[in-house]
């Protein structure tokens, strides 16, 4: 796999990512994000485990115990800024949730200045465009009701910052399958037990009516048992920044699905100027880091002399 295709891969996971808005709207507000994370980290770890027992066992040979503490750090990475994300957007309708979830494009060049890691031109320049996007898009969106959970998505967004970091470090190091196992089950573990401290009964109390069922299986298998081996796979060759702007897209597929699904799906969302403009400076951002249009303006000129 070259750069290219792992930015294509990434591109992928986004796409899948983005179905969340419209899962989430289907699950009711009683159900806890910490059931909802429990439930589907154990149900798509347990798959992923199932398809590839004989492999985990010989990952775990190798460094066994460095893999799950690194997995068990990562997973408590992923349960909170996840768990963040979830109470945060409840605050927002679907498109300004899905801008300020972007946030992450902020605080990942920062983390890896601040950790004096290179960050390249093309990245800065693309998270610049999508940050620019993301601004124009909030301005005047987020009133002074929404500030709390726009803190707790900003919080969310530099541990996800961070997640990210430390997944592409490990990434590099270990079998990404074994670790996406070992993330998801250990995931799930975790957040049972935040779910079982604010809702003793747990499953018993679950409102399992067929659309939570169904969405749950849904986001068991599209957005955790595919998305996260494929997303480990992607990040040996990308770069965390160049990741994080490949996520920020997962704003034009929620404008997208807004437009494209019925009401009973997902809230409409009106297309104004703004919100407009900014999708169009996401996907800009997004194809100077994927395609890497200085490149290919130094070629197409070398090519034209």
């Amino acid at each position: 796999m070259n750069t290219l295709q792992a930015n294509i891969c990434l591109l992928c996971v986004t796409f899948c990512w983005s179905t969340e808005v419209v899962i989430f709207a289907n699950i009711p507000d009683t159900v806890s994000p910490f059931a909802t994370t429990s439930i589907t980290f154990l149900v798509g770890g347990t798959l992923l485990l199932f398809a590839f027992l004989r492999r985990v066992r010989t990952g775990l040979r190798k460094d066994g115990r460095k893999q799950l503490l690194r997995c068990v750090f990562l997973s408590v990475l992923n349960a909170a800024y996840n768990i963040m994300y979830q109470f945060g957007l409840r605050d927002f309708d679907v498109s300004t949730g899905a801008f300020t979830l972007a946030l992450t494009v902020v605080a990942l060049p920062l983390i890896l200045v601040m950790q004096r890691q290179q960050v390249n031109r093309r990245s800065w320049i693309s998270s610049a465009v999508v940050l620019v996007g993301i601004t124009i898009a909030l301005i005047g969106q987020v009133t002074s009701q929404q500030i709390p959970g726009l803190g707790i998505i900003a919080a969310g967004c530099v541990l996800r910052a961070y997640y990210i970091i430390k997944l592409n470090q490990y990434a590099r190091e270990h079998d990404p399958v074994v670790l996406s196992v070992l993330v998801c089950l250990s995931g799930g573990i975790l957040s049972y037990f935040f779910w079982m401290a604010v809702q003793p009964n747990t499953f018993f109390g679950m409102p399992w009516a067929p659309d939570v069922v169904a969405s749950l299986a849904v986001y068991s298998y599209f957005v955790i048992a595919l998305t996260v081996p494929l997303n480990f796979f992607a990040q040996r060759k990308a770069t965390p920044a160049s990741a994080t702007v490949i996520y920020a897209m997962e704003i034009a597929f929620t404008v997208l699905w807004t437009q494209l699904l019925p009401a009973n799906l997902i809230d409409p969302v009106q297309l104004t100027p703004t919100l407009l403009a900014g999708v169009a400076l996401v996907i800009a951002g997004n194809l100077v880091e994927i395609l890497d249009v200085g490149a290919l303006l130094g070629r197409s000129g070398g090519e034209a002399a």
